[in-house]
């Protein structure tokens, strides 16, 4: 293992970061990746100008994630030098800052709940928190479609993703993932200034998140309605411009049997986007729905690798007795 510990110790640690994110949620002050923001906004100023700006831009990624990639790195060899509990309990604690579950529901579950009273403008303040689309003249079906949307998206990318490079890499591949990620959320734009200088965040991005986006979509599909989530992902997915978007969002989608895409407002600029699902347009309860969706894809995740390490413990034991 490129972690240095065995595969079961693994298993036990990322059921031991998902729980810390369930029971404290974000950090909520001097988060890790809100200093991370901060930094990567101060390059993206220095480093964003002049006519050679594709390689701005992958300089401008080496210099935003090298540094806190190498430290989380470093902190893991140096603690499980000195007492490999402590550096067992590192790696739990970086998967729990690298993780976004708890906040997801945090920060979507007050949409659904302001839409219930009928508070179409806390239901617009909420869902402006985390989408960057258009929020002011949305209506309830607008909200309720953005709040589904972004909790299916973001949980392959605050959640399982994190989780798949955990397996691989322990912390260190977490915090990664993540911090590559956070790059793509603020450099990926195709707008004339984000481009050029944000294609190398955004095509590592898409390559780190090729193969979870695919296991998000296909745990999507056994959690739902099977059927409709890979008809979807089968034939809706190929027309998002997103490689790994696109399987997520269909498939997660279909197995809600809601009907999503369509229109939506950037910037005062209407952009079609390609259906996504089929059946009724959401509401406000298919947040709740869409987060049991997410939450019980974690689960389902964390009690696979479990599965795994037990099974791999029962025939290691076998072989040497």
């Amino acid at each position: 293992m490129l972690t240095g510990l065995s595969f079961a110790m693994i298993a036990l640690l990322m059921a031991a970061g998902v729980m810390l994110d369930l029971m404290l949620g974000e950090v909520r002050r001097r988060h890790p990746l809100v200093g991370f923001g901060r930094l990567a906004d101060a390059i993206e100023r220095k480093l964003n100008r002049g006519e050679h700006r594709y390689r701005s831009g992958a300089l401008a990624w080496l210099l935003a994630v090298t540094p806190p990639a190498l430290l989380a790195y470093w902190l893991i060899r140096w603690s499980m030098s000195v007492e490999i509990v402590m550096g067992a309990g590192l790696h739990a604690v970086l998967l729990y800052f690298s993780l976004g579950l708890r906040s997801l529901r945090d920060h979507t579950l007050p949409i659904e709940q302001a839409l219930a009273q009928n508070d179409l403008a806390a239901a617009r303040r909420s869902t402006a928190h985390i989408v960057s689309r258009d929020t002011g003249q949305a209506d309830a079906s607008d909200l309720a479609k953005a709040g589904v949307e972004s909790l299916l998206e973001n949980g392959n990318d605050a959640v399982f993703g994190t989780l798949f490079w955990f397996v691989v890499a322990g912390g260190p591949g977490a915090v990664l993932f993540r911090l590559a990620n956070t790059l793509d959320a603020m450099w990926g734009y195709r707008t004339p200034r984000y481009l050029a200088f944000g294609c190398v965040a955004a095509r590592i991005d898409d390559v780190l998140n090729w193969v979870p986006a695919r296991l998000t979509a296909l745990s999507y599909a056994l959690l739902g309605n099977t059927g409709s989530a890979w008809h979807c992902w089968r034939t809706q997915a190929p027309q998002w411009s997103s490689p790994n978007a696109g399987p997520v969002m269909a498939s997660g989608a279909g197995a809600l049997g809601l009907a999503l895409g369509g229109a939506a407002s950037y910037d005062g600029v209407v952009e079609n986007r390609p259906p996504l699902g089929t059946g009724r347009i959401a509401t406000a309860s298919d947040i709740s729905r869409a987060w049991r969706l997410v939450a019980g894809t974690t689960a389902l995740w964390v009690g696979v690798v479990i599965v795994i390490a037990a099974f791999k413990w029962l025939l290691e034991r076998s072989m040497h007795a």
